[in-house]
């Protein structure tokens, strides 16, 4: 857990030198500096949904997933999550629950997470993880200065996904095939290019809803090479 622990720190350190920075930029900058935040995240979105091999697993994985995550009603949970965690730290910040979301999917739906935490928790390396930890402090850095002090509490979540996956790869004990790994990414790609019609203001989309379809494409990929190779 070496790698998710100084992933976790990178993002805590990050963010409160981006919160220094946000007492510094004036109001009237916000809008401009969100609109390179959406963008840059969109970039990195379709970066990472280029590579689909299977895109009706994507697309049934994201329709299913969504009504998973409806069913379970995960936006409106993490909604009322960011709502405690901001009266319990008695923050004056308006997008809290906004800033933890963002950081959160940003810092989470990358391939390095799932591949990284995957060959730490099989004792290989942290190596990845490390050199993603060296990217995470800059987008916290950056998400921090405009969204606020809500994407330095999203360290906690990383640090239970992320930690949770290298604890079941370790459980496991076997690597899971790059093409489940791959569509995993894609997924999770899409998922990002929703997050940034959000921060973009495009429109208003329930984007932690679809985080169910991560689980369901890797699990069709997976069944898909066992059973129709």
């Amino acid at each position: 857990m070496v790698g998710t622990l100084v992933n976790t720190a990178a993002i805590i350190a990050g963010s409160s030198i981006g919160l220094v920075f946000k007492k510094n930029l004036p109001e009237k900058y916000h809008n401009g500096y969100f609109q390179a935040v959406g963008l840059f995240t969109l970039l990195l979105g379709v970066k990472m949904a280029i590579p689909i091999a299977s895109p009706l697993v994507v697309v049934l994985s994201l329709i299913v997933g969504g009504f998973i995550g409806m069913k379970l009603r995960l936006e409106e949970r993490t909604e009322q999550l960011g709502r405690y965690i901001k009266a319990q730290t008695r923050s004056q910040n308006d997008r809290f629950t906004e800033g933890l979301v963002t950081g959160f999917l940003l810092f989470c739906m990358g391939s390095m997470t799932i591949v990284g935490a995957i060959e730490e928790g099989l004792g290989k390396t942290s190596d990845l993880l490390l050199a993603k930890s060296v990217m995470d402090f800059f987008s916290a850095m950056m998400l921090a200065a405009g969204l606020g002090i809500g994407v330095l509490f999203s360290a906690a979540l990383l640090l239970l996904f992320q930690g949770g996956v290298t604890v079941l790869a370790s459980l496991a004990g076997t690597a899971i095939p790059a093409p489940v790994i791959s569509e995993i990414s894609v997924t999770g790609g899409i998922i990002l290019i929703g997050l940034s019609i959000n921060l973009l203001k495009i429109r208003r989309l329930e984007i932690i809803n679809l985080l169910p379809a991560l689980l369901l494409a890797g699990l069709a990929v997976w069944l898909q090479m066992r059973f129709f190779p």
